[in-house]
């Protein structure tokens, strides 16, 4: 499990690896928060490109992530989930919460 953020022109990207579950979801939900709360950036995204397995904790992190955006004035958008992963996250309703998006490209800022 890691997690990488990236800061970008007010926009910050989570640039999530390996599988979430109860213990993972905690750390990177510390990791983000720290973070947001510091630049309050107008877009979150997560980025699942490189995560194998999610189970419900992951999905309380992203309506966590979600909330806490809306209370800034921002939103979320989660991007380059895996099939399996996808499921989870439509069953769970959260493209109602947040927009999902697939093969974004996650630029390093300079």
């Amino acid at each position: 499990m890691g997690v990488r953020l990236i800061l970008k022109d007010g926009e910050m990207t989570a640039v999530l690896s390996g599988e979430i579950d109860h213990h993972s979801a905690r750390e990177i939900r510390g990791a983000i928060d720290e973070a947001a709360s510091k630049v309050k950036p107008r877009l979150l995204t997560l980025d699942f490109s490189s995560v194998q397995f999610m189970d419900s904790s992951g999905v309380g992190l992203i309506m966590g992530r979600c909330k806490l955006m809306q209370i800034w004035g921002g939103s979320v958008r989660i991007a380059n989930l895996q099939p399996k992963i996808e499921k989870i996250v439509s069953l769970a309703g959260l493209n109602q919460l947040c927009s999902i998006v697939k093969d974004v490209k996650i630029h390093e800022a300079n």
